[in-house]
């Protein structure tokens, strides 16, 4: 009996949390069937904005077909960065603005690649020679690109299939015009048989080949070094390279300029001055007591126009930039990876690296700089772009700030500087309006970072 009893008192149990479940599946099945409506949702509208770009592929000459084809069962890859998604926090974004200077300007890193850029420049010398001539472009800097792109092909520069990449970024990302232009370039890719479906591959913003092209770049820019009636960015080095120096070439390169010197600057020249809004010569800057730390400038610099670069403000190299190295940014907007991309070109070239150590410093988040930005600009500062990117007017402006209101003066953004004009533009409330206008970035060498 007492078993029979417990054998009832188990089927209650069961019958129970059956009875339990019976209740919770009809609102299971909503909350599914919600998640399923809302996928759907977001598919069709997905698809909706796919077909809005089906007229200007169509005027770039897209047949329905290749369009029909390249799209098929495409779907937005949300892992990508730089995406704007609801509910999310900071974008995810690149690497040459959310790591720190000393993370990014990897001294291992570069001493590995300068030594293969070596025997690199030994093995192309005859094409490499040819693009200094014809091109103006002086090898080590094209060798540095292809290093930085895709550590010289070793990596390929990613395998994700650019029309989902380009159509993800097109639909959901920051810059959504560009990637929408970018995206029908693409599909005249396909059209014109320079790829096909398998082998249109490339970053998570669709740039390709070797020295990683847009498809835009591709048809405006690449090259036919080789000669031999195509330009293959993906399979001929001298292609790829030759197409990289055309495009520095068309980004404004000085022929025979470099791109900068790692200098020590006097007590009065700080981060303050960062950014080509304070440009002047290479003579000027000596005259104010700014030294090369490797040895003279050399002759031929003295009379070219030179700003201060503080990568991270007060707490690594200083360097006079070129106008070559706001051409690089024009390959790439980030100061970190200009500097990249010339110091790797200086130690290809026979140079060494950075004298002045990085310090191991924080790196704040994207939104966390947005704030700053913000309130800076609600502070009366000129700030260029609210972008959470700590560029040259960024750092300079949060220089002004520190000074104006007794801080240390580092040109960093910081937590503690967060907190700090926050509590500013509270306390100053809607007088903050059109005070204090400070300089914005931008000026005679080239446009604002």
């Amino acid at each position: 009996m007492p078993k029979l009893g417990a054998l009832h008192q188990d089927l209650f149990r069961q019958s129970g949390r059956w009875a339990g479940l019976l209740v919770w599946l009809p609102l299971l099945a909503a909350i599914v069937l919600t998640g399923d409506v809302a996928r759907a949702q977001g598919s069709d509208a997905f698809r909706q904005f796919l077909e809005g770009i089906w007229p200007e592929a169509q005027a770039a000459g897209v047949s329905r077909a290749t369009f029909d084809a390249a799209l098929r069962g495409v779907e937005p890859d949300l892992a990508l960065p730089d995406l704007v998604l609801p509910g999310r926090g900071d974008v995810k974004g690149q690497a040459e603005f959310t790591k720190t200077p000393a993370q990014y300007l990897s001294a291992a890193y570069l001493a590995n690649l300068s030594a293969e850029g070596r025997g690199l420049a030994t093995r192309h010398a005859v094409w490499l020679n040819k693009i200094e001539k014809d091109i103006g472009v002086q090898r080590q800097f094209v060798l540095a690109i292809w290093g930085r792109e895709t550590a010289f092909g070793s990596h390929g520069g990613s395998n994700y299939y650019i029309i989902k990449a380009l159509a993800t970024q097109a639909y959901l990302g920051r810059r959504k015009d560009m990637f929408r232009s970018e995206l029908v370039y693409a599909l005249r890719m396909l059209q014109d048989g320079v790829r096909t479906r398998d082998t249109l591959t490339g970053s998570w913003a669709g740039a390709m080949g070797l020295t990683q092209f847009m498809p835009s770049e591709f048809y405006n820019l690449a090259y036919d070094l080789d000669g031999d009636g195509r330009a293959d960015i993906w399979g001929s080095v001298p292609d790829a390279l030759g197409s990289a120096a055309n495009q520095l070439r068309a980004k404004g390169w000085v022929p025979n300029q470099s791109w900068g010197y790692e200098v020590r600057l006097p007590k009065d020249v700080s981060c303050l001055l960062e950014g080509p809004d304070n440009t002047r010569s290479v003579a000027e800057w000596m005259r104010l007591g700014v030294e090369r730390i490797a040895g003279a400038f050399p002759p031929q610099a003295l009379d070219q126009q030179a700003f201060i670069l503080t990568p991270a403000g007060a707490y690594g190299p200083a360097f006079l930039a070129l106008e070559n190295f706001l051409v690089i940014k024009r390959y790439n907007m980030s100061d970190l990876y200009a500097l990249f991309v010339g110091n790797l070109g200086d130690r290809i070239a026979g140079g060494g690296a950075f004298v002045t150590p990085w310090a191991d410093i924080q790196q704040l988040s994207g939104r966390g700089i947005e704030g700053i930005q913000e309130k800076l600009q609600a502070l009366g500062y000129a700030v260029a772009k609210i972008d959470g990117k700590a560029g040259m007017n960024t750092r300079a402006l949060i220089g002004a700030y520190q000074k104006a209101n007794g801080l240390k003066v580092d040109c960093w953004p910081t937590e503690a500087l967060l907190t700090h004009v926050r509590a500013k533009a509270a306390a100053m409330g809607p007088a903050v309006k059109g005070a204090n206008a400070a300089p914005s970035g931008g000026g005679a060498l080239g446009q604002k970072p």
